[in-house]
């Protein structure tokens, strides 16, 4: 029998080992569904930590995908909007562009409506300038022919070319004052050469000098003229007259020829036939004075600067003749110093060679006084009279004479 002790109540009690048995077989019962229940429990735990831990992992890799994906979606979205930027710029650009060249188009239309509308414009001017310019020149020769018909109507040849002339000289002036203060235009009455012009024009500057002069002669005839004569029938003599009176320029005045398209065209140069000729129409009388005035104050003014230019080149190929010459004597001088000095050098070498020498002469001269010198310090009159009796006894007589008693000789 085994006594066993209530835990409730502390009574003890006695159980065989049957019922011990059973009683024990209960308690690991117990124990053991106690235990199984514990190992289910923490089985329980450790399942639902696996779970959620699985879960987790899930989640985590759920997670990660997740943002994966919407790293490569907002990755995909801003190419995308790139990419519609980028079609936005162009685009853009493209329109840019567009109106670009639109706007410039359209100025060039603009600039060519403006150039069309100015060319209108200056076409119409010249038109009009044209226009009025060749009406003034038929006015002028309607004028022009309706005098000379009067003239030749009313006048005889003398008083055709003696009118002609008033007409001339009273143009001249009725600018003189204004244009002409300083020149002189008159009738040529010199004849001493034989012949004459109509009227001499010359003027001169402020410091003398002649500007222009010119040889005028005026010809005209009527109608009831027997022989009709030619402009060049009057050339020749001009000319000379020209040279006698030395004038610079001829000029014939003439309403010859009226018919002539030639001489109606107004100034026709004829320095072809004679050097400085001009034939004109009266109506370019002044004209042709002031053309060829300013010609000859322009070449007053070239000459003027080609003097100044000339006296320039002048100066400039004196000094550089200077120069030249200052460089020859220069290079001359500088050979001939060279020499010299080179001769000196030499001098100098041979007299340092020939004081070198003197010099080792002179050293070994020195040596030899030394020597000598050393020999005299040696020489005595022992030495002297050694092996020598009469020197021995000549030193002795005059060693008695200083000491005043006289001493044989051993």
């Amino acid at each position: 029998m085994n006594e066993i002790i209530c835990p409730n109540c502390k009574k003890a009690f006695k159980v065989d080992e049957a019922g011990f048995a059973d009683i024990l077989k209960q308690v690991r019962d117990h124990e053991f569904e106690k235990e199984l229940h514990q190992h289910e429990e923490i089985l329980k735990k450790d399942k639902d930590s696996a779970v959620k831990l699985a879960e987790a992992n899930i989640t985590n890799v759920l997670q990660k995908d997740l943002a994966k994906k919407d790293a490569e979606l907002a990755e995909i979205k801003s190419k995308i909007n790139n990419v519609e930027l980028e079609k936005k710029l162009a685009v853009t650009e493209a329109v840019n562009e567009i109106e670009k060249e639109r706007d410039q188009l359209a100025g060039e239309l603009k600039s060519k409506d403006t150039e069309r509308q100015l060319l209108e414009t200056s076409l119409k001017e010249k038109y009009v300038t044209e226009l009025k310019t060749k009406d003034d020149i038929i006015k002028m020769k309607d004028e022009e022919i309706a005098l000379r018909k009067d003239m030749k109507v009313k006048l005889s040849t003398k008083m055709v070319g003696e009118t002609l002339e008033q007409h001339c000289e009273t143009e001249f002036n009725k600018l003189r004052a204004t244009g002409f203060q300083n020149a002189y235009f008159e009738k040529d009455n010199d004849a001493k050469t034989g012949s004459k012009g109509d009227y001499i024009y010359y003027e001169k500057d402020e410091a003398g000098n002649e500007i222009i002069s010119i040889m005028f002669e005026m010809k005209n005839e009527s109608d009831t003229t027997a022989t009709k004569k030619k402009n060049e029938d009057f050339l020749k003599e001009l000319d000379k007259d020209r040279v006698e009176k030395k004038c610079e320029y001829a000029i014939l005045v003439s309403l010859l020829e009226p018919e002539s398209e030639f001489y109606n065209t107004g100034i026709v140069d004829m320095s072809h036939r004679h050097n400085k000729m001009y034939v004109i129409r009266p109506q370019f009388f002044i004209q042709m004075i002031t053309l060829l005035r300013n010609a000859s104050m322009k070449s007053l003014e070239y000459k003027a600067e080609l003097a100044i230019i000339k006296n320039q080149n002048i100066d400039v190929t004196n000094f550089e003749n200077q120069l030249n010459d200052f460089r020859d004597s220069f290079g001359r001088n500088y050979r001939l110093a060279s020499e010299k000095f080179k001769s000196a050098i030499d001098g100098i070498d041979k007299s340092i060679l020939q004081l070198q020498k003197t010099k080792e002469a002179l050293i070994s001269s020195e040596n030899n006084l030394s020597l000598a010198n050393d020999k005299a310090e040696d020489l005595s009159i022992k030495r002297l009279t050694r092996g020598n009796p009469t020197m021995k006894t000549k030193f002795a007589e005059l060693e008695s004479k200083k000491l005043g008693s006289p001493k044989k000789a051993k």
